[in-house]
């Protein structure tokens, strides 16, 4: 395993990614601790990757008309905290402390509203491709500095179809979590 970058969270920013500020967030409810890490995946237009259109529809800036399918998803205004793209780079669109809309209608444990309690983390990727071994390493080392910070999350990793069975399969049949917990147990006993 190749040496871990050197993330941190200071602030509710991770130190060591991209910062590319999206408008697409809010408040998360007062007194609301983190608990929750939710994986995602997406590509823009679907499996296919490279480019900016991930980026831009995150900042509210993709235009519509370069796609047939992004008119299926024209005005949609969403955000991750972070998107992991398939060479490993990480970008931040929205603050730790605040709430970024990327679980929509959720629940976990029988808490509803993941987005008030849940970092997002979104891969790029498909639910029909096999995702890059460096987005495995990478989203093993961010887990582990976000666990170091949000102790409450050690316990709960959770995939987007498992908080919305009924309307999301991301991040799909090809995510090894075996593979990502594994890394993630490697890591923790390498410290």
């Amino acid at each position: 395993m190749q040496p871990a970058p050197s993330f941190q969270v200071i602030d509710g920013q991770l130190i060591g990614a991209r910062q590319v500020p999206s408008a697409n967030y809010n408040q998360r409810p007062e007194h609301t601790e983190i608990q929750l890490l939710v994986v995602h995946n997406i590509s823009l237009p679907p499996s296919q990757f490279g480019g900016e259109y991930i980026e831009q529809f995150f900042q509210n800036q993709l235009d519509w008309s370069l796609h047939p399918y992004f008119q299926s998803i024209e005005g949609m205004q969403v955000s991750t905290h972070l998107l992991i793209l398939r060479t490993g780079e990480v970008l931040q669109f929205v603050n730790f402390n605040d709430r970024a809309w990327h679980a929509g209608r959720s629940s976990y444990l029988a808490k509803k509203e993941c987005n008030d309690y849940s970092i997002g983390v979104e891969l790029e990727g498909s639910d029909d491709l096999p995702f890059e071994e460096i987005q495995y390493t990478v989203l093993a080392q961010v887990t582990a500095v976000l666990q170091t910070h949000y102790r409450k999350i050690l316990q709960h990793l959770a995939g987007h179809s498992d908080i919305a069975p009924n309307r999301k399969t991301d991040p799909g049949p090809f995510f090894n979590w075996v593979k990502f917990r594994t890394l993630l147990q490697q890591l923790k006993a390498n410290k």
